[in-house]
């Protein structure tokens, strides 16, 4: 079998994220959903849109978020809109919080967790995504990238509550206090869904930047711990993700071992596995460095 490839490079610019979008080689056609990461409310890590800019414009895509199953000021659509004005998405994009009004159900046979994702009803309206993760920690997950962009991201409120109970509706407070291990197979379980949803007609582009072992979720999150690495680009999530772990595994930053600690901890690899025996890609990968 093939190796999945990986693009990456280490300039760390708006202009390199379109560059490694053409080293695809895969035209995202029709409507383009482009999933980012709004950033809550005070934090201070999370990628700006400027920074984006130049990608969105190129596939003339339109940013989608969907609503947090946690108070903030993403968990209703009236302030996340609001959020996603102060945070300029909306100044530069289209902007669609995708369950909005509705959400819909995407069946998973053959989940290990999940049998139902739950997703904003407006993702009927795209015809590809383009799935523009940050790299970094995060404080349940390990780690966040492309996995969790489909996952959790891609996750209606409701939806990302019933991923985080393990295909149970719990409170708020069980969102916490579940098997580890279920709760990072019930994320590859709903971003297997998302995947096979868009089929072909999907990308990848994970950004190694203001690497902190906290996510954007956070309204107060730690600073990063390394220093930038640079852009990776695949039609492959779980190998665009694996090779982000590797990077870092293999860098002799001297704040790696504080990232590897939060991402080991949780088990974060586990997501990863999960994805690859679902089979929506491989761990197996080729980098190719431009």
């Amino acid at each position: 079998m093939e190796k999945a490839k990986v693009y990456f490079t280490r300039d760390l610019s708006p202009e390199s994220v379109v560059k490694m979008y053409q080293a695809l080689g895969r035209e995202l056609k029709g409507k383009v959903a482009v999933k980012v990461h709004s950033g809550e409310e005070g934090n201070q890590n999370y990628l700006r849109p400027e920074f984006m800019k130049p990608m969105v414009e190129y596939v003339n895509g339109t940013i989608v978020e969907c609503n947090t199953a946690y108070d903030g000021a993403r968990d209703t659509t009236e302030k996340h809109l609001k959020l996603m004005a102060d945070h300029e998405w909306s100044k530069y994009f289209n902007v669609d919080i995708m369950d909005g009004e509705e959400e819909i159900a995407f069946d998973i046979p053959n989940g290990k967790v999940l049998k139902k994702n739950y997703v904003g009803k407006n993702i009927e309206n795209y015809d590809s995504m383009l799935v523009l993760s940050h790299f970094k920690g995060h404080p349940m997950g390990g780690y966040g990238g492309a996995l969790k962009q489909l996952s959790i991201g891609v996750a209606s409120g409701h939806g990302k509550r019933v991923i985080h109970c393990c295909g149970h509706e719990g409170s708020y407070e069980d969102m916490f206090n579940q098997d580890q291990d279920s709760f990072l197979e019930a994320m590859a379980d709903a971003a297997s869904s998302v995947v096979n949803h868009f089929k072909d007609n999907i990308a990848y582009i994970n950004v190694m930047a203001n690497m902190s072992v906290d996510c954007d979720c956070c309204n107060v999150a730690e600073d990063p711990c390394m220093q930038d690495i640079g852009i990776l680009a695949s039609l492959d999530p779980v190998a665009i993700d694996q090779a982000c772990i590797d990077l870092v595994t293999n860098s002799d930053d001297p704040g790696r071992d504080h990232l590897l600690e939060r991402i080991n901890s949780r088990h974060g690899v586990h997501t990863i596995e999960a994805a690859s025996e679902l089979g929506i890609g491989s761990r197996e990968y080729e980098l190719i460095e431009i």
